[in-house]
């Protein structure tokens, strides 16, 4: 059976590492890159350089939460008529 992470290389902050994560989180931080005109690494680079504690992997799953989760609990906008 094939596992659901995901392990691939990306570049943050000029240095190459890799980050394993499942695609529903790389799906995420492909829409929410997509969403702020920057790269996936640029992204990455931003949460790694805004943790406090832990790994980057578990940094980039909390991130990716929060923006959904903050984007979810916003008000509906009522089409204009």
């Amino acid at each position: 059976m094939k596992s659901p992470v995901v392990k691939r290389s990306i570049v943050v902050a000029g240095h190459k590492t890799s980050v394993s994560l499942e695609e529903a989180f790389w799906n995420g931080m492909k829409e929410i890159s997509g969403l702020r005109n920057m790269t996936l690494s640029e992204l990455v680079g931003e949460i790694d350089g805004a943790r406090q504690q832990g790994n980057l992997s578990s940094a980039i799953r909390l991130f990716v939460l929060d923006y959904f989760k903050s984007r979810a609990m916003q008000p509906d906008k009522v089409p204009a008529q």
